[in-house]
């Protein structure tokens, strides 16, 4: 009996270790993810210089051994930069991510439960946040509360809250209408309960896959307010300020800092989108 179930977990360890490693995609871009965020928390103690150390005497250096991205116009490290910039840059998507699935979830779970006209209503109000850019309403609000990190972050969260919602309500209510919901509720087991406790939990996949796709959007959405000069102040290093710094260096034919900085972020955003596309396929296939 023992060495059948041995052999039963063995069988179960092998097959997950051949599911693992039968998409090899998968496993470079979740590799890549982590590089990122390991990035994100140890960059500040892998930076061989200040990031907002200037030095004009070295200004528009090419890569080299002392600088292995080179250095901008105004002679700061563009390596250190990019190491240090990797925290908020991966800091506001986190944070826009995170509200935005909590409150897509929220509102999901809670529409298909209570249905009706709470379901009607939350469905207009998702539709008329459809229709506005979340550019749009990022520039606003950062033209009400001053450009900085937290404006853009809040309003990025808000307009990404309805796309959570309308993807994870359809299955949302799917679980709603199978019978183990009704037998806990002849059971007597709360709404609360078998939301949080059942639901939510069969759910789990698909908001993964959901968060990680938003991760790479919200990515992007952040650095073009960076870009466009509504993000965080300068010297401040991120991604995205950087590329727009970048920009009137490529005139004089000095490149590095826009390539450095849009070449991490294509990765990033590539690495968390493939992710997202190979856990959410993975999810369609076991449902």
């Amino acid at each position: 009996m023992t060495a059948q179930l041995v052999a039963t977990e063995d069988s179960k360890l092998w097959g997950r270790k051949r599911l693992a490693g039968s998409d090899p995609l998968l496993l470079v871009a979740a590799a890549v993810c982590g590089l990122m965020i390991l990035v994100a928390v140890f960059g500040p103690l892998l930076a061989p210089y200040d990031p907002n150390a200037t030095n004009i005497l070295a200004a528009d250096l090419p890569p080299s051994p002392e600088h292995w991205l080179g250095t901008d116009s105004l002679g700061r490290d563009i390596y250190s930069r990019i190491l240090y910039g990797a925290r908020l840059s991966l800091l506001a998507p986190t944070i826009i991510v995170a509200v935005s699935t909590t409150l897509g979830v929220v509102l999901a779970l809670t529409s298909s439960w209570v249905g009706g006209w709470f379901d009607s209503l939350v469905n207009k109000a998702l539709n008329v946040l459809f229709a506005v850019p979340a550019i749009l309403v990022a520039i606003v609000a950062v033209a009400a509360f001053g450009a900085g990190f937290w404006p853009p972050v809040i309003a990025l969260s808000i307009i990404y809250t309805p796309y959570v919602s309308r993807v994870l309500k359809g299955a949302a209510a799917q679980e709603r209408r199978r019978a183990y919901v009704e037998a806990f509720q002849l059971a007597g087991l709360s709404a609360w309960r078998i939301n949080t406790r059942h639901i939510l939990r069969n759910l789990q996949p698909l908001i993964l896959a959901q968060a990680t796709l938003n991760f790479g959007a919200a990515l992007i959405d952040f650095g073009a307010l960076s870009f466009l000069g509504l993000g965080v102040p300068a010297p401040t290093a991120e991604w995205g300020a950087m590329v727009s710094a970048g920009r009137s260096e490529l005139l004089a034919g000095n490149a590095q800092q826009a390539m450095a900085a849009g070449t991490v972020i294509v990765l990033t955003v590539v690495a968390f989108n493939v992710l997202g596309e190979r856990v959410s396929r993975r999810f369609g296939a076991t449902r």
